[in-house]
């Protein structure tokens, strides 16, 4: 049914991709094994969804990058549909952030995870890939070689707990001023910590982990 009211089994893939994805940018060979698409039918329905504004276009190192049009005047509906908020189909597979945020699970408990550096080519932080709560550090070791492994590419990454990252907010410490400044992708934000929104005060974190303490 989706399909075919967007016209393509492979344009509803790329629009699942990008929506599920702001701010990241993908290459037409990086794209083709992430959807599991033909490249011909790729680059036809990349040109279609450029022509028509959903998605940019842009060049960094010889590599012709592309990633969603934020600015796109039906960006929100469509995000809510491509994006995780209503599933197109029952029988979809999870978007790839929605399999990133499952596998992030695996490390312990993350309050913050971000994709930033080479996932949005932004390297004003100088990391890639930045995870804040209570982790284990060889989980987290497995989780970045497994996703290395997936983006063929060396990532680096930085984890601290909520309450070091906090202190870094407070004082303005330039890495955390860094990460609020980059462009990415945000995976978990348990209390808003980069998020314009009202951040919770630590009695309602509290709170919040006893009642995950009691599930």
């Amino acid at each position: 049914m989706i399909e075919q009211l967007f016209g393509s089994k492979t344009r509803v893939k790329l629009l699942q991709l990008f929506y599920s994805n702001p701010n990241r940018s993908f290459y037409v060979r990086e794209i083709t094994r992430k959807i599991g698409e033909q490249i011909n039918s790729v680059r036809r329905e990349l040109s279609n969804l450029l022509s028509i504004g959903i998605i940019t276009s842009d060049t960094t190192n010889n590599k012709l990058y592309y990633e969603v049009n934020q600015k796109y005047q039906y960006f929100k509906p469509l995000k809510e549909i491509f994006g995780g908020g209503v599933k197109p189909t029952s029988a979809s597979a999870p978007s790839e952030a929605e399999e990133d945020t499952d596998s992030l699970k695996t490390i312990g408990h993350v309050d913050l995870a971000v994709f930033t550096g080479q996932f949005t080519r932004d390297d004003i932080a100088g990391v890639d890939f930045l995870v804040v709560g209570d982790i284990n550090p060889n989980a987290l070791a497995k989780y970045v070689q497994e996703l290395e492994e997936q983006e063929n590419k060396t990532l680096r990454y930085t984890s601290m707990t909520l309450a070091n990252y906090r202190y870094r907010q407070q004082i303005r410490d330039r890495f955390a001023q860094a990460i609020e400044r980059a462009k990415k992708q945000i995976l978990i934000d348990t209390y808003n910590l980069l998020s314009e929104e009202e951040k919770p005060t630590e009695a309602k974190e509290k709170e919040t982990k006893e009642k995950e303490g009691d599930k």
